[in-house]
């Protein structure tokens, strides 16, 4: 099941991403060549950009290749630095989880807002937020079940 999902996961990540090049080169296109600007790019580009960047926490964490500063922690003995490790991770569930359920309450609040342009719903801006931290925070949840804290 989790390599499913992660391939899902990282084919959703690359129809995102691909479409935003095609939205943004051709919004380029249509502005500067052609002097006919697309007027909804920049809404669909911030919209794609928030499914990206929240879907990609949940890819980078999968693939340890989230920013940690680790020289503090390294002073420890192996021991110590295990039970750091531990800490560190249930506080960053907690702060996942906590963000994904603001992020779903915010989701509700303003799902009967509309962008300007498109008229899309202001729901399908923050439900990645919910999405993307909450699987960050089972993965996290998962390896430490698993004891796979490499630290």
């Amino acid at each position: 099941m989790g390599r499913l999902l992660n391939l899902i996961f990282d084919v959703f990540l690359g129809l995102l991403l691909g479409a935003l090049v095609l939205i943004t080169v051709g919004g380029v296109f249509m502005r500067y060549v052609m002097s006919s600007p697309w007027h909804w790019t920049e809404e669909l580009s911030g919209l794609l950009m928030a499914w990206i960047v929240f879907i990609g926490v949940y890819n980078a964490e999968r693939d340890r290749e989230n920013l940690t500063i680790d020289f503090f922690v390294q002073i420890f003995n192996k021991h110590t630095r295990k039970l750091i490790a531990i800490i560190i991770t249930l506080v960053s569930v907690f702060l996942l989880f906590l963000t994904a359920y603001w992020g779903w309450g915010q989701a509700e609040a303003v799902q009967l807002r509309k962008t300007r342009i498109m008229g899309i719903s202001l729901f399908w801006l923050y439900l990645p937020v919910v999405i993307g931290f909450s699987a960050t925070a089972l993965l996290l949840l998962r390896r430490l079940a698993k004891g796979a804290d490499d630290n």
